[in-house]
């Protein structure tokens, strides 16, 4: 019968020559509802009272007694009693008798294991920390005396090399970078000189001179004037050697320069 519910309001719908979309837009429903209601399916639309709901709104649009369905729906809708054979069955009371002890003893060997293991731990982490050798400065101080030992074989550059030197004083009125090495190759001067100011060099000659700004900077050899100016670039830079008797000559060309 209770597929009686669902061919009745079928036959009613097509009989007001309306289609499920046409229907469900003048009861302002999604068509599914409509669907599942022509095809018994009562489960999709959720509890009884809103089953009845559209039961009745449906019927109402397409002509059918809502009370008719009503009562179709109600002996489909019967539940039938309960299988009391399936319930299950409380435990004996030998059978709790049995179990409650069993449960003690497992809950009994769960606290020993976990006593033992914590005790085994800490007597274990107790014994690794007193056997563990503690660190001592030796690492630390062994790369030391090696660090010094190599320092200390390291050949110390001479202050004043051997040979005779000559005096030479640089007067700057502007800044020129400036780089000057003797003949043993120790370095007297290197980086900028800010003017005004007076640089004054010893060293074994010749010196090799490099000026960044020559144009501005003179100088004197042993108390004389020593003329830079045929070595002055166009660029303002001269290179140049002066000799021990503080002549100005040309420095030799570098390879491939």
């Amino acid at each position: 019968m209770a597929e009686g519910i669902g061919a009745r309001l079928r036959g009613a719908r097509e009989r007001s020559r309306l289609t499920i979309l046409q229907a469900a837009e003048k009861l302002h429903l999604d068509p599914d509802i409509l669907e599942a209601l022509e095809a018994n399916d009562f489960a999709a639309l959720g509890a009884p009272v809103f089953v009845k709901g559209h039961l009745r709104h449906y019927a109402e649009l397409v002509g059918e007694s809502p009370e008719a369905l009503f009562d179709l729906y109600a002996q489909e809708a019967r539940v039938p009693p309960p299988d009391l054979t399936r319930v299950p069955k409380p435990l004996a009371d030998d059978a709790g008798k049995l179990v409650a002890p069993a449960v003690l003893v497992v809950i009994g060997f769960a606290v020993a294991g976990t006593v033992w293991w914590v005790l085994s731990l800490s007597h274990h982490q107790w014994a690794t920390a007193v056997s563990r050798p503690v660190p001592v400065s030796v690492a630390a101080a062994t790369p030391v005396p090696l660090k010094q030992s190599v320092v200390q074989q390291r050949p110390v550059p001479l202050a004043q090399p051997a040979g005779p030197q000559i005096d030479a004083v640089f007067t700057y009125s502007a800044d020129s970078w400036t780089e000057v090495y003797d003949a043993t190759g120790r370095r007297l001067l290197y980086g900028m000189s800010t003017a005004p100011v007076t640089r004054k060099l010893a060293g074994v000659p010749p010196l090799s001179v490099m000026l960044g700004d020559a144009s501005d900077v003179t100088i004197e050899v042993d108390g004389r004037a020593a003329s830079i100016a045929r070595f002055v670039r166009s660029d303002h830079t001269a290179r140049f050697l002066i000799a021990a008797d503080g002549r100005v000559l040309a420095a030799p060309r570098k390879k491939g320069g």
